[in-house]
């Protein structure tokens, strides 16, 4: 019986440069999300609590941006056009509502760069895989800075899904 193949479940050996370009192109549209999302969430938190993750956000959204034009390099390498379209934004009046989105799509991106390299790596793209690794120390920062704000220990992502339930 033949095993569905996804960006989830895609093991090292099943992996082409043209699907690490399309995986790639995923990643891209997450970082202008991730984009999108601090810039707006840095302006729009209110609350003496908020002020300190407000000034983080802007910082993590400078670095987003770094992290879209790394990935934009590399999708070019492998000889794909990088993708333009962000994947969707979620906002709320409720500050705790927005942290908690980030986070969430801070865990999804740590898991999927964790996949990432070792897909450059069974590739054999070492200098690829690396450039994901400075990336991915970065996204693991911003998952402390949120789960910090939010009151929470950082998500242990290392047992799959099940491991992302907020711990209270």
């Amino acid at each position: 019986m033949a095993d569905p193949k996804s960006a989830t479940n895609e093991t090292e050996t099943e992996i082409s440069r043209d699907r690490l370009g399309e995986l790639l192109n995923e990643d891209l549209a997450r970082e202008y999300q991730a984009i999108i999302a601090y810039v707006v969430y840095s302006q729009v938190l209110s609350g003496a609590q908020y002020m300190g993750i407000a000034d983080q956000l802007e910082i993590h959204a400078k670095q987003e941006l770094d992290h879209a034009l790394t990935i934009s390099r590399q999708i070019d390498y492998l000889g794909k056009m990088p993708a333009v379209t962000p994947k969707p934004v979620r906002t709320s009046k409720d500050a705790k509502e927005m942290l908690r989105f980030d986070l969430d799509n801070e865990n999804e991106t740590v898991r999927n760069y964790r996949d990432r390299i070792r897909q450059c790596e069974a590739l054999g793209e070492f200098a690829m895989a690396e450039q994901i690794r400075q990336i991915l120390m970065q996204e693991q920062d911003h998952q402390i800075d949120l789960a910090t704000a939010l009151g929470e220990e950082v998500p242990d992502l290392s047992a799959g899904p099940q491991a992302l339930r907020p711990r209270r």
